[in-house]
């Protein structure tokens, strides 16, 4: 028997939540007196698992599998826990593994906890403790199933090296037609960008920057801290900016390192979106605006004053300790 998790890749590549679950999955496998387990698909050299506490990495290769197809997904992870024999399957909260958990669990005829904080509250009875509400309480939910799904929560537990000795298995799955039911006609993906899904900082405009001829404000900051550039829904929605850039509950909800809000009000929707986000800094000439009511850093003023020097001041930051 042993703990699964999914490690997710991209091009080859593992992103970090794949690290961030497996430091989580060592420690909840610790405590069941088991060993842990990564699936992959398509992925790459998979060694670094191992410094994060993986023991054995089922390789699945499967050129039907280049795009992402949550049925195919999730029957290749029913599968892996099946020959694994395993009662603890740890997704993450990425959009894929949103998709996946819930037909992962149908499958294996297991319960699913999903928006997991912490590690488990108790193993017997298996108890964890979740984000609800959008990110307003928590809640502390019993997965009384013999096999349990988790999902944990974006950025909630960081990385913890554990390192382990780690052997391989080509795995090759059953995969019928049904499972390609739904086809993949075409992919398009954002290059020369950090990716919200990815980012560690993202910074994000709202109508307060009056037209997107300013978002060079935005960008030019972003890109001294090494982050991703958002936007509140209206902005979206007058077309300043893509759809995909759009972050929120009606968007893309997201648990950054730091979140810097330039120019957002900040609506309802759009603070339980981002709630998660360890440090929030708004930027707002409106000193009523709702968002310095759950910031971290607020700051009162023109932010086409207040940006550029910013942007300035970190870049001869980066400059004198580079």
């Amino acid at each position: 028997m042993s703990l699964l998790l999914y490690a997710e890749s991209a091009e080859g590549k593992f992103k970090k939540v794949a690290f961030e679950l497996a430091s989580y999955a060592k420690k909840v496998a610790e405590s069941l007196g088991t060993t842990v387990t990564a699936v992959t698909i398509n992925a790459g050299d998979v060694s670094e698992l191992s410094k994060y506490g993986v023991d054995k990495v089922l390789k699945v290769t499967n050129d039907k599998l280049s795009a992402f197809n949550a049925k195919a997904y999730a029957d290749v992870i029913k599968q892996a826990a099946q020959k694994e024999n395993a009662k603890v399957i740890v997704l993450s909260s990425t959009t894929d593994s949103i998709y996946l958990a819930p037909l992962v669990a149908v499958g294996l005829e297991a319960g699913y906890a999903s928006n997991v904080v912490g590690l488990p509250l108790s193993t017997s009875p298996f108890q964890v403790k979740r984000n609800a509400f959008s990110n307003k309480a928590f809640n502390i939910t019993e997965i009384s199933t013999d096999v349990k799904v988790v999902g944990l929560a974006k950025n909630s537990y960081g990385l913890v090296e554990s390192n382990s000795s780690l052997s391989t298995e080509d795995f090759s799955p059953s995969l019928n037609d049904a499972d390609f039911s739904v086809k993949v006609e075409n992919v398009e993906k954002v290059t020369g960008k950090v990716t919200i899904a990815d980012a560690e900082v993202v910074v994000s405009g709202g109508r307060g920057l009056k037209g997107p001829e300013n978002w060079g404000l935005v960008e030019e900051l972003a890109t001294v801290l090494g982050a991703a550039t958002a936007c509140s829904k209206p902005v979206s929605d007058l077309g300043w900016r893509p759809h995909s850039e759009h972050v929120g509950q009606t968007g893309k909800p997201v648990a950054t390192n730091l979140y810097i809000a330039i120019g957002i009000s900040g609506a309802i929707q759009h603070i339980a979106g981002i709630n998660s986000s360890k440090v929030k800094v708004v930027i707002n000439s409106d000193p009523e605006a709702p968002f310095f009511k759950v910031a971290d850093y607020g700051v009162v003023g023109d932010a086409f004053e207040i940006v550029p020097k910013l942007t300035q001041k970190l870049k001869e930051f980066k400059a004198q300790n580079s």
